[in-house]
């Protein structure tokens, strides 16, 4: 039996879904992608695991959250994408300053639920338009703050639907990136914050997303950051290597540079993934070429 007809049978059997040659243009911010050979959404943890157990060392697996930092491939993706949904972001209080959070809770759902229960330290959390299971993979941050000072543990499974509980403590934290295995999806996790007047907390949100506003492009189709800025390098910020390096004018069929922000890469007229592969790369080697500093990307590339 082959593993689409696997798929198949074990698709009726459950309460989610998954749907075969899944069109992937409308699960991301770029409006970029092919055609999936599967796409599931889980109902519940148990139907997860069970898939897992099934098909976790079989298939080829991306988990997808918000699609607001992913560029994926014009061309079939023989692999299964994992989308988690609601009953995946659930936020509760453990005490008055703890709280946990499903993985596919938007980030900013996260903040508005922190000031609510006057819980300071989420404010950054408002400017990043992700999923705390994406926050996770690639400690985002931004306005000086990163997930890994909020974190207090990780709740995953791993491919074989075993669950795990990884205390932050073990956890390696780089400059957008972890040491955890790409193979584990991550449920859920809990954060710390401080007690904090509510209306203070609404004032640092506001002043964050103006600033925000101010400097970012919004309500276009892109991918957010494309590069990491190369803290080891230089001190100066990947935009200021950019804005030095290549003419902010630089465009590849339907992909071009923000004039907003130059370390945001837009699909303007129906870009395709070699154009914006190629902007990107073209970028890289003009960066390397004018400073002599690499620059990696931060959006991840799904193939």
């Amino acid at each position: 039996m082959n593993e689409v007809n696997e798929l198949k049978i074990f698709s009726e059997n459950i309460k989610g879904k998954i749907i075969f040659d899944y069109d992937l243009k409308k699960t991301n911010w770029f409006n970029i992608g092919g055609i999936a050979k599967a796409y599931f959404k889980p109902e519940s943890l148990s139907e997860l695991i069970a898939f897992l157990k099934k098909f976790g060392s079989k298939e080829k697996i991306f988990v997808l959250g918000a699609g607001s930092n992913v560029l994926i491939e014009d061309n079939y993706f023989k692999g299964v994408i994992i989308k988690l949904g609601k009953n995946f972001s659930n936020i509760s209080l453990l005490t008055e300053t703890t709280l946990v959070a499903g993985s596919a809770t938007i980030d900013k759902k996260l903040s508005e639920f922190a000031c609510k229960n006057n819980i300071g330290g989420f404010e950054f959390l408002s400017c990043i338009p992700g999923t705390i299971g994406g926050g996770l993979r690639m400690n985002s941050g931004c306005f000086h703050k990163e997930f890994k000072d909020i974190l207090l543990s990780i709740q995953a499974v791993d491919k074989d639907g075993k669950i795990l509980t990884i205390p932050s403590s073990k956890i390696k934290f780089t400059y957008r990136g972890n040491d955890l295995s790409k193979d584990i999806i991550f449920l859920s996790a809990s954060f710390k914050g401080k007690f904090e007047d509510k209306q203070i907390i609404q004032n640092n949100i506001n002043s964050l997303k103006v600033k925000k506003d101010q400097s970012q492009p919004t309500k276009i189709k892109t991918g957010g950051s494309t590069f990491k800025n190369p803290k080891d390098q230089t001190n100066e910020k990947v935009w200021e290597l950019i804005k030095k390096s290549v003419s902010l004018d630089t465009k590849f069929g339907g992909a071009e540079i923000s004039k907003k922000h130059c370390n945001f890469f837009v699909n303007k007229n129906n870009a395709t993934f070699t154009d914006m592969k190629n902007l990107i790369d073209f970028v890289k080697q003009s960066v390397k070429s004018k400073t002599g500093i690499d620059i990696e990307t931060e959006i991840e590339i799904v193939k």
